[in-house]
């Protein structure tokens, strides 16, 4: 599962922009802050379920301060100060302005946000969570800080197009509980759908930026950093940050998604960022990081129970390879990777007393390998793979092929393509030219 989570075509939580405030009138004065401490406690714990400070927080900022660069294929959104400030943050707003900014996308001095920032799941969140969220904000240390002006080409700079967009693509309203459902499924549902807005990144967009919600969870793709890489067994950081593609996993139970995956191989992954099934690297390591690692067992249990309560469902049936491809792919598999994935892409469990260093992942059923678009699996080839907070259960680090491997974009491409068409995994080939966006 890929975090995304920050730009129109994906996006795990991102920027409220343009907070100004103007002509406030009496009604709309913000109350002081609510120091009632379980209510505050309740409201940083859902602002965490929203990742909240991911998107508002920008490299060695103050948290919550914004001013984070959101690479969008229309152009760069920098993530608002949604700190206490009366100035240059939210500190003035009033909760029905808060209010309607999550769930209508609308700011206080009454300009529309960019669909960048979720209100399009945030709609859905109930009133005593919005309540619990406000109130949690205000009790911040207010930072004064104005975040760059965004970098929006014409016409995506005119913020008077997001009504059209919003009459395409918002369907406005709070969650309606499942009363054929439980309590614990219906709670997964909630946080996927409302605080969690996973399909900002797992659901793939069309060309305006809307949710195909024809094909929900089954995949999607936003613009994310790469800024390190795994280089003979180091993490080594990038000379300058890249921005590259990468690609989000079906989250559905079909063989191309979590089929594969138990309810508690997805509760250990969102949990410690990694399970029997595979490890985060990339964008997906700071959702968890910051986000599903700090959730309760009782509400990581009940999103992996939803998950796995969802329909089978996937794009586009994959193109079939051609056979002089596999061959390549499978010569470059089996001298570079099949020690430790094992000729039958099974993986290596950590067990007892086996080699720490050779463990591996199983490839076999593996949904980021069959995600449809495969930019994640050849980033993760590119620059090595590694969880963002290693532990004593983590796979080892995966060197990238990039520095390490003289492999050229053919090959890299032919091994992509074999990957995602061996031992029952079923996705489209993979070109040179895929593999030369991601350089």
């Amino acid at each position: 599962m890929q975090h995304g989570r920050r730009t129109i075509i994906a996006g795990l939580g991102t920027a409220l922009i343009s907070m100004a405030v103007s002509d406030l009138d009496a009604a709309n004065v913000a109350p002081p802050p609510d120091t009632h401490q379980p209510l505050v406690e309740q409201g940083r714990y859902l602002a965490t379920a929203g990742d909240c400070v991911s998107c508002h927080t920008r490299t060695n900022g103050a948290p919550f301060s914004g001013g984070r660069p959101l690479n969008t294929p229309f152009g760069v959104i920098y993530s608002a100060n949604i700190t206490p400030d009366p100035n240059t943050g939210i500190g003035a707003w009033s909760e029905q302005q808060f209010e309607r900014a999550l769930r209508e996308g609308i700011a206080a001095d009454g300009t529309h946000l960019y669909p960048a920032f979720p209100y399009t799941a945030y709609t859905k969140v109930t009133d005593q969570d919005i309540h619990a969220i406000y109130a949690y904000l205000r009790t911040l240390k207010p930072v004064n800080y104005v975040p760059p002006e965004n970098k929006m080409p014409f016409p995506f700079s005119i913020r008077a197009l997001v009504t059209g967009w919003n009459v395409l693509f918002f369907d406005r309203g709070r969650y309606a509980p499942n009363a054929s459902r439980s309590a614990e499924w219906n709670r997964g549902a909630y946080l996927t759908q409302g605080l969690g807005h996973c399909g900002a990144c797992h659901t793939p967009r069309n060309f305006l930026g809307g949710e195909r919600n024809s094909v929900a969870l089954t995949g999607g793709d936003y613009l994310g950093e790469i800024t390190d890489e795994v280089v003979d067994n180091r993490i080594t950081p990038m000379d300058e940050s890249t921005v590259r593609p990468w690609s989000s996993a079906n989250l559905t139970p079909a063989p191309s998604g979590l089929g594969a995956w138990s309810l508690d191989a997805i509760a250990d992954y969102l949990k410690t960022g990694h399970s029997a099934r595979g490890a985060a690297f990339g964008p997906m390591s700071e959702v968890i990081g910051n986000s599903t690692s700090h959730l309760s067992d009782k509400d990581i249990h009940a999103i992996a129970v939803y998950l796995k309560s969802l329909p089978p469902a996937a794009q586009s049936a994959p193109g079939k390879p051609a056979a002089d491809v596999l061959k390549v792919g499978e010569v470059v598999y089996t001298t570079r990777c099949a020690d430790c994935h094992l000729p039958t892409g099974l993986g290596m469990p950590r067990i007892a007393n086996a080699d720490a260093s050779k463990t591996a992942p199983p490839l076999a059923g593996n949904a980021v390998l069959q995600a449809p678009n495969p930019a994640t699996l050849i980033n993760v080839i590119l620059y090595g793979a590694h969880e963002a907070t290693l532990t004593d259960g983590s796979w080892p680090k995966m060197s990238g092929f990039e520095l390490s491997v003289g492999l050229d974009d053919e090959q890299i491409a032919a091994l992509c393509t074999y990957l995602r068409s061996s031992w029952g995994n079923r996705a489209g080939p993979v070109n040179a030219a895929a593999v030369a966006k991601q350089h």
